[in-house]
């Protein structure tokens, strides 16, 4: 029987695509081409949602955008433009965090499926979540320069983003940083601490200052108290000699005190900003690259770019008045110089070789290298997986990843969807359990709700009772409930031991997780230490399959807040146990056995 065909689709599957409705989380690299793709293969009615503007450094590879768009809304100009592709498509477009309250399940619920562009864990884990509570389809997708990386989730049938844990990203002891750096990302770091002590949000962990508290310091007697490096660089009048005396100077003839630290490495070397090396270290003479942003500045070139930098940055707090901070932005020239110069001084000091400003631009600002054909090919490959599952194709729904280099004679490559993994902790069918260990004597309930609910298991508006008879709720997330002398008391104020078990459950997302609490006695303050069966996966003997692709772990590992577009994906290579064997279930469907090796064509 003769087939209608439209297109290179039949006629049922475009009338599939023409009654669906889509919602496109992110409007940045993949995000633009995907809104492209969509309405050149038929779809009219679509929602998308992004949270940002549109910068300077988006224009190489978001082709939706123009200079004249800079500073926009992303998801408003992204309509704009893909409406010239088909100005009959029914796009609606909001400049807003998915994760606001106002989508909630039932907004969900309106869409046909789900399609993520986004660049970060917290806003995919939240997505994931929805569209379990909402049970509808969510197709995932990343990039990373070569790389790329699509997949397909649905309720009960696949894993679910959260299936396997991911490779946290990396941090460094505050020790390190303050007082024995030994590599160029330790320096960056550091230097983006000071900005934030003298220009921005402030926070006590964050001081650069040695620890005059270390009892390996020979003048040491305990009763030492720390000073804000701002208040101090206030009461100087953010004085550029003062302040690079303190911390190339003084603060590192501090540490000479510190023998212990000194024993199997040399000690750092203190800076005399009028003798300072007026050419590149390690070299008798620069080559001029043609890229300005590549050539390595001296150690004096390194002091003349701090002091002018400070100098711009201190006339902007001052114009905005006693209470104005800084946000440290990698686009922002004087904001780069700064941290590029500092970090370079601090390199010196300990012996590091020194960075261009290109280099400590990529890892102060995470930025992964981001390609705008792979972006097309994701994208593209996203809208194949949509309309299987449009069509009802779940079977035939594949993860599917863009490689640097043919691995088996293909550049990509896919493998079959997994079934969800009964460990996991968000879309297991029983109330999953998670491990916490505290120190109840120290650590507050701000804390369990900050810094572990929202931060580490992605709740938006957790609610948290005691599980015993009580049922005495600890945690609101009725924020009337909350003061802060609940917040801002331990927790061992209410009751709570060592075994204690506590139900949380964020309404909004529909989700619930018990979370069982140990005393460890070698947690000091805030410290937390989630337990997770990630070392079992890594440490499996047998039954392991490789996937060449980590979604939503930040490339470069350097520090912990990510602001590029399309830090989606690492290189970290994941395994995983692969027990069962056993097929998928698709209503009456059955996908076919899971192959071993999850990098086989399809």
């Amino acid at each position: 029987m003769a087939v209608h065909v439209e297109g290179l689709l039949e006629k049922s599957v475009n009338e599939k695509i023409k009654n669906s409705k889509i919602l496109v989380v992110g409007a940045g690299g993949i995000g633009c081409e995907l809104l492209k793709n969509l309405v050149l293969t038929g779809f009219e009615d679509l929602y998308v949602i992004d949270l940002d503007t549109i910068e300077l450094s988006n224009l190489n590879r978001q082709f939706l955008f123009h200079k004249q768009h800079i500073g926009r809304p992303k998801a408003i100009v992204a309509k704009e433009s893909v409406l010239r592709f088909n100005p009959n498509a029914n796009i609606t477009a909001d400049h807003d965090s998915i994760t606001n309250t106002k989508y909630d399940v039932e907004f969900y619920r309106q869409f046909s499926a789900v399609a993520n562009a986004l660049d970060n864990v917290g806003a995919r884990s939240h997505v994931n979540r929805m569209c379990l509570a909402a049970d509808i389809p969510l197709i995932e997708s990343g990039t990373s320069g070569y790389l790329g990386q699509v997949t397909v989730y649905k309720k009960k049938l696949t894993e679910c983003f959260e299936c396997l844990p991911r490779k946290p990203q990396k941090t460094y002891p505050g020790c390190t940083i303050r007082n024995t750096p030994s590599e160029p990302v330790h320096c960056i770091v550091w230097a983006k601490h000071l900005f934030n002590q003298l220009f921005g949000e402030t926070d006590i962990d964050e001081d650069v200052s040695p620890d005059v508290a270390d009892q390996r310091a020979e003048n040491t007697d305990g009763n030492f108290v720390r000073i804000s490096t701002r208040e101090w660089a206030k009461s100087t009048n953010y004085d550029p000699e003062k302040i690079f005396k303190k911390l190339f100077y003084d603060d590192i003839k501090y540490l000479h005190t510190m023998k212990d630290l000194w024993n199997k490495r040399s000690a750092p070397r203190a800076l005399n900003i009028n003798q300072l090396p007026d050419a590149v270290p390690g070299s008798s003479r620069q080559a001029e690259p043609r890229i300005k942003d590549q050539i390595v500045w001296s150690v004096k070139q390194c002091a003349d770019i701090f002091y002018s930098s400070l100098a711009v940055l201190k006339k902007k707090i001052e114009d905005g008045g006693s209470e104005t901070i800084l946000t440290w932005d990698k686009d922002d020239e004087e904001c780069l110089d700064f941290v590029a110069s500092v970090s370079n001084l601090r390199a010196y000091c300990f012996f590091i070789p020194l960075q261009n400003r290109f280099q400590i631009k990529a890892i102060a600002g995470n930025i992964v290298p981001a390609i705008a054909t792979t972006n097309a090919i994701i994208s593209g490959l996203l809208v194949l997986q949509l309309i299987k599952v449009l069509n009802g194709d779940l079977t035939k729904c594949r993860t599917t990843w863009l490689n640097e280099s043919a691995r088996g004679g293909k550049i990509i490559s896919s493998a079959q969807l997994e079934k969800p993994s009964p460990k996991c902790f968000v879309c297991a069918p029983q109330v999953p359990q998670v491990q916490v260990k505290v120190n109840f004597q120290t650590i507050i309930m701000r804390t369990l709700d900050e810094k572990i609910l929202k931060e580490k298991l992605h709740m938006v508006q957790p609610d948290v009772v005691i599980n015993d008879n009580s049922g005495k709720i600890i945690i609101s997330s009725d924020p009337d409930d909350m003061t802060n002398n609940i917040l801002d008391a331990p927790m061992s104020n209410f009751a709570i031991t060592n075994g204690s078990s506590l139900l949380c459950e964020d309404f909004f997302q529909q989700y619930k997780v018990s979370i069982v609490l140990q005393q460890s006695d070698e947690l000091k303050d805030q410290e937390f230490e989630i337990e997770t069966d990630l070392e079992d996966i890594l440490s499996a003997p047998k039954d392991i399959v490789e996937e060449p692709l980590v979604l939503g772990d930040n490339f470069f590992n350097a520090v912990s807040v990510s602001d590029d577009e399309d830090i989606q994906i690492s290189d970290e290579r994941r395994v995983r146990l692969n027990p069962s064997k056993k097929p998928l279930e698709d209503g009456n469907a059955v996908l076919p056995p899971a192959k071993k090796a999850r990098t086989s064509a399809e």
